[in-house]
C-alpha cells in the first residue's frame, strides 16, 4: 500500500512536473513572456505618470531635431495597438492571466495620463505633426479592444481623447500612408458615435485605390518602394478601417473590403516566403529598427482567422515564434532600465533614420496581434509545422507560387 502510494507521488509529480514544463516551453508562453518584457518598463512607469522621468530617450544620430517629447506618444501608441487583442481576452487565473491583468491596470490608468494636461505623462499632441501618427495608433488600440480598453475608462478622460482626436485635424498629413492615420481616427470616432470628417476617411481610401500596383502590393504614395511599409501601416490600417466602415454600413461597399483582404492575404502569402530555412528575413528600406512590426499583416490575419489557404496555423506560428527568438535572444536589444535600444538585431544605432527614437520601435509590438486569440485556439494548439523555405531548401515538396491579378 506504502508502496503504491509513492508510486502514484511519483507518476503524479512527474506529469505536473512534465505539463509545467510544457507550459513553459510552449510558443504561446515565449510570446507572452516576451511582450510582456516589451511592455513592462512602458506601462509601469507612465501608470504612475513617470515614463517622461524614467524612459532613457535615445533618437537616431540623423535626428532631424524635432522635439524629443514625441518618444512617449509613439512608445504609448504604438505598444498598446499591438497589446490591444491580449488585453481583450477574459480574465483567469493563469499565469498568463495575471499578467494581462497587470498589464490592464497599468494601460488603462496610463491611458488616463495620456490626456490629462495636470500630468507629467501629458503626451505631445499639439505640437509635432508627429503626433497624428501615435495617435492613430491609441485609436487603433481602442477599435482592438474596446470593451476592455475603452469602455473602461471614465467619462472625463473619453472626453479629453475625442477632444484631442478632433483637434488633430490642424496637421494637414502627406500624400502618404499618412492619410490612413488621418482615416483611423476619424473611423474610431464614427465607431462611438462622435463627431467625424469623413473626407479625412474618403480621400485615404480614393488614394490607396489608386496607389495599388498590383500582387498585393500598394505604393505608398505616387512612386513604389521596396520596403516594408505596407506592413507597418498601409494594410492593416486600410482594411480595419474598411471593416468599420462595412459594419457601419458607411461609404463603401463589402466588395472593397473582400478584395483588400484578399490583397493583404496576398502579402502575407509574400512575407512568410520572406523567412529563411534560418528564421531570418530580408533587410531592406527604411524603418527596419521597427523589427518585428514587419509582419503585422501576418498577425492580423492569424487574429481575425483569416488566414490564406496555403498558409496553415502551425506554419505561420512556428516561423514567427523561430524569428522572435533568432531576433531577441541576441544581446542588446533592451538597455539597462528595459526599454527597447535603437538597432535590429541588437543594438544598431546607425540603423536609425532621421525620425526614429526608441519610442518608434514599439511597433515591434504588433506582431503580437494573435495573443488575442484563447489559448485553446488552434493557432496555438497544433502541431508546429515546416515553412515554405524550410521546406523548399530541405529539398521536400512545397506550393508553387503565383501572382493575383486583383
Amino acid at each position: 500500500m506504502k508502496r503504491t502510494f509513492i508510486l502514484i507521488l511519483l507518476v503524479c509529480t512527474y506529469c505536473s512536473y512534465q505539463v509545467k514544463a510544457a507550459e513553459k516551453d510552449s510558443d504561446r508562453t515565449y510570446w507572452a513572456n516576451l511582450l510582456y518584457k516589451i511592455s513592462e518598463p512602458v506601462l509601469s512607469n507612465m501608470s504612475r505618470g513617470e515614463l517622461v522621468k524614467n524612459m532613457q530617450v535615445e533618437v537616431s544620430p540623423t535626428w532631424d531635431g524635432r522635439r524629443t517629447r514625441v518618444t512617449y506618444m509613439e512608445a504609448f501608441g504604438r505598444l498598446m495597438a499591438g497589446l490591444a487583442p491580449w488585453l481583450n481576452l477574459p480574465e483567469d487565473n493563469t499565469s498568463e492571466g495575471k499578467q494581462r491583468k497587470q498589464l490592464t491596470e497599468w494601460a488603462l490608468k496610463s491611458y488616463a495620463h495620456a490626456v490629462d494636461p495636470d500630468s507629467p505623462d501629458y503626451l505631445q499632441w499639439d505640437k509635432e505633426g508627429q503626433a497624428l501618427v501615435d495617435a492613430a495608433y491609441v485609436a487603433n488600440s481602442f477599435l482592438r479592444a474596446p470593451k476592455q480598453l475603452w469602455d473602461p475608462l471614465d467619462e472625463v478622460t473619453k472626453k479629453r481623447y475625442v477632444e484631442e482626436f478632433q483637434k488633430l485635424r490642424w496637421v494637414d498629413p502627406p500624400y502618404t500612408n499618412w492619410l490612413l492615420f488621418s482615416a483611423m481616427i476619424e473611423t474610431f470616432l464614427m465607431s462611438i458615435d462622435e463627431q467625424y470628417d469623413a473626407y479625412r476617411i474618403h480621400s485615404a481610401i480614393r488614394k490607396i485605390e489608386e496607389w495599388y500596383v498590383g500582387d498585393g502590393w500598394y505604393a505608398d504614395g505616387e512612386h513604389f518602394a521596396f520596403d516594408y511599409y505596407n506592413s507597418y501601416v498601409i494594410q492593416p490600417m486600410y482594411v480595419e478601417v474598411l471593416e468599420v466602415l462595412v459594419a457601419k454600413k458607411r461609404m463603401v461597399k463589402p466588395e472593397t473590403l473582400d478584395i483588400a483582404r484578399k490583397r493583404m492575404q496576398r502579402y502575407g502569402i509574400i512575407l512568410e516566403r520572406f523567412i529563411s530555412p534560418e528564421a531570418t528575413f530580408p533587410v531592406f528600406g527604411r524603418s527596419m529598427t521597427y523589427r518585428m512590426g514587419v509582419f503585422q499583416p501576418l498577425a492580423l490575419l492569424s487574429l481575425k482567422q483569416q488566414l490564406p489557404e496555403e498558409l496553415s496555423e502551425g506554419q505561420v506560428r512556428n516561423a514567427l515564434t523561430s524569428v522572435m527568438k533568432r531576433m531577441f535572444e541576441v544581446k542588446g536589444n533592451f538597455n539597462e532600465k528595459g526599454f527597447l535600444q535603437l538597432g535590429f538585431a541588437g543594438h544598431q544605432p546607425k540603423l536609425a533614420d532621421w525620425y526614429t527614437n526608441n519610442g518608434s520601435l514599439y511597433l515591434t509590438s504588433l506582431t503580437f496581434l494573435p495573443l488575442g486569440l484563447p489559448a485553446n485556439h488552434s493557432f496555438w494548439t497544433t502541431p508546429a509545422k515546416e515553412w515554405t523555405a524550410q521546406k523548399a531548401w530541405s529539398g521536400e515538396d512545397f506550393p508553387r507560387d503565383h501572382a493575383i491579378g486583383f
